[in-house]
């Protein structure tokens, strides 16, 4: 009697259903995509992290110290000048008349008071003598005294006048460059006024930065020594900068709960730039032979920080380990892994102890391989 076309399809599925127990049960789980990254023990410095701002060496507010007309102005805006480099010059003349008067005023009174002081001596004979009193002695020696005093506040009077001739023209105090010029040839400098430029010294240079208070003993425990800082701009292609600490402040922000600290960095390509904010890493210490590992390897779970490594046979293990501290994409274990293990680095939430493992990405061993 023919089979009904149910019964055929029954019959048909479970044999297909026993054809499939039948393979899972002969064959292996299949394997565990993942990707791997070799264990390995170099040099890891101990650093602190922190966001900079840079900062003029010195800033100077050129001033003129005289008043008079700007006659000219010997430098572009944002140009770098030098150390004693003509800035601006203010029309000299009414200053070299004063000077040449006061000049004239000391001649006139320094004969008056050579002849004083002759006719005083000559007096005083006269005077042992009682040729003349004792009182028109004593008139001529003060007058001689009166004009001594008188040359002397003219050679004082000269030498502020000579001194106004020299601030006429008006030299840059410090080596930098300089800003945005407020007064233009033509207009009216006023003594002791409105600041004419302003230069900042970009060579070398500095950038502040605060870290918090709780590494103020590590920072104390290297006083004295040099502490390699960098800083890198955030502007692409960026190449940081290498300096030194240079100052730490003798007391905490209450405010913030930092520390304030300085570097300073020769910036001879002139690429840190007043005002700028910075990524700064201060390095305290290396240390020699860590054992280091990416640290998207490491991962939390119930019984702490675990890894998986990859056996000979080519099988995941799993591992606990203690991560002592993280450096920018790495993490530092306090464990003695030997170098050269491999660790999965993708792939872990998939795995299991003794899984078979397929390895995508990153360095393979034999026995992985197959």
């Amino acid at each position: 009697m023919p089979l009904r076309s149910s019964t055929r399809w029954l019959l048909c599925f479970a044999g297909l259903t026993a054809v499939a127990c039948s393979s899972r049960q002969g064959g292996q789980a299949p394997k565990v995509p993942v990707s791997v990254a070799r264990v390995e023990h170099r040099a890891v410095p101990y650093q602190i992290g922190a966001t900079g701002t840079v900062e003029p060496m010195r800033t100077v507010d050129v001033t003129s110290q005289v008043s008079g007309s700007l006659l000219r102005v010997h430098f572009a805006e944002g140009e770098e000048v030098g150390p004693g480099q003509v800035l601006f010059e203010i029309d000299p003349r009414p200053y070299r008349a004063a000077a040449q008067q006061a000049e004239a005023a000391l001649l006139r009174d320094l004969t008056q008071a050579v002849n004083a002081a002759r006719e005083a001596e000559r007096y005083r004979v006269l005077a042992q003598t009682n040729t003349v009193t004792q009182e028109d002695y004593e008139q001529k020696r003060a007058a001689a005294d009166a004009l001594a005093a008188t040359v002397q506040a003219d050679s004082a009077s000269m030498s502020v006048a000579r001194l106004n001739v020299e601030y006429a023209t008006i030299r840059a105090p410090i080596g930098g460059r300089t800003g945005r010029l407020q007064l233009h040839e033509g207009n009216v400098v006023r003594a002791t006024g409105t600041s004419l430029v302003t230069i900042n010294q970009l060579r070398p240079i500095l950038v502040r930065f605060s870290v918090p208070a709780a590494q103020i003993p590590d920072l104390r425990r290297r006083a004295g020594r040099v502490l390699p800082a960098f800083a890198r701009a955030s502007r692409d292609g960026a190449v940081p900068a290498e300096g030194v600490l240079s100052f730490m402040d003798n007391e905490v922000d209450t405010t913030t709960g930092t520390v304030l600290l300085k570097a300073r960095f020769p910036n001879r390509d002139g690429a840190l730039w007043p005002g700028e904010f910075v990524d700064v890493t201060l390095v305290l210490d290396v240390q020699n032979d860590a054992v280091v590992i990416p640290a998207q390897a490491v991962m939390t779970g119930q019984q702490g920080t675990y890894i998986f490594i990859i056996t000979a046979e080519g099988t995941a293990e799993q591992r606990t380990v203690t991560v002592t501290r993280t450096v920018d994409s790495v993490a530092v274990l306090a464990d003695r892994i030997p170098p050269g293990t491999l660790v999965v680095t993708d792939g872990q939430l998939r795995l299991t102890a003794d899984a078979h493992v397929d390895i995508r990405a990153g360095p393979k061993t034999e026995a992985a391989q197959q």
